[in-house]
């Protein structure tokens, strides 16, 4: 296993194939290994990097997640990719790893090349996700499926992960409230959308809510373009992989 330390803490990384780098990043309680398998395929034609973000995974523990964590992890990705010499980078994130991946390509231009942001909020934390994330992580905290799904992406100390990541939620939607630090319009790289129009997370919150978001977000940034897909829940490039898998390659290398 690879680590690469950051304010003196081990981040987990790994990274399969051979040629232009594409950084995959997972969303909140989960980790790296949401993309074990899809990574495989991805690597007949990238040099696939996975990372496991602090307090995640295999990396280090923290005792709390800091308030803006998505700006945190966008720092904690630049850190590597700058310790690696990695430029023009291509990053794929699903559901809070597109929120980092956008925070990557806006305070490090120069890294990146292109990005694929999957399945996640919009551009400010949502009052009533919020509120509904807080019942959703407390069923599934109760529900052995979800129980074996944190199990396999952290480890026996699961509980805390997902509850410090939900303290996080909860703080920085009520002293933040942006997920970005700079404006979208400053945004260089090109930018894809993704999202399923049967996301339970998003589609409760209100009708058309990728359609409106992503296109109010593509607005202000003044380039890029979304996928919806008809079928498949959160997130969708899991749920919709042979058809996100198609869409993403003509994206990535056209």
């Amino acid at each position: 296993m690879s680590y690469f330390v950051y304010n003196n803490k081990h981040i987990f990384y790994d990274e399969i194939g051979s040629g232009t780098p594409l950084l995959f990043l997972h969303g909140n309680t989960a980790s790296s290994m949401m993309y074990a398998e899809v990574s495989k395929k991805y690597s007949q034609n990238f040099k696939v990097i996975l990372i496991d973000f602090l307090g995640h995974g295999k990396s280090d523990r923290l005792s709390e997640f800091p308030t803006d964590l998505w700006f945190y992890e966008a720092q904690q990705v630049i850190a590597f990719l700058k310790e690696k010499k990695y430029t023009d980078v291509n990053i794929i994130g699903s559901s809070g790893g597109a929120i980092v991946a956008i925070n990557v390509a806006l305070e490090a231009p120069e890294l990146v090349n292109k990005v694929i942001a999957d399945s996640f909020e919009g551009e400010n934390a949502n009052k009533d996700f919020t509120i509904n994330l807080l019942k959703d992580r407390e069923e599934a905290k109760a529900d052995s499926n979800a129980r074996a799904f944190y199990a396999y992406m952290h480890g026996s100390d699961w509980e805390k992960v997902v509850d410090n990541d939900t303290a996080a939620i909860i703080r920085h939607k009520n002293e933040i409230g942006c997920f970005f630090h700079r404006s979208l319009n400053l945004l260089k790289s090109n930018i894809l959308l993704t999202g399923s129009k049967e996301d339970k997370f998003m589609y409760s919150l209100s009708d058309n809510y990728f359609e409106n978001v992503y296109g109010e977000m593509l607005k202000k940034i003044g380039h890029g373009k979304m996928y919806l897909f008809d079928t498949g829940d959160h997130p969708s490039m899991i749920t919709n992989f042979e058809k996100f898998y198609n869409i993403s390659l003509d994206f990535l290398m056209q």
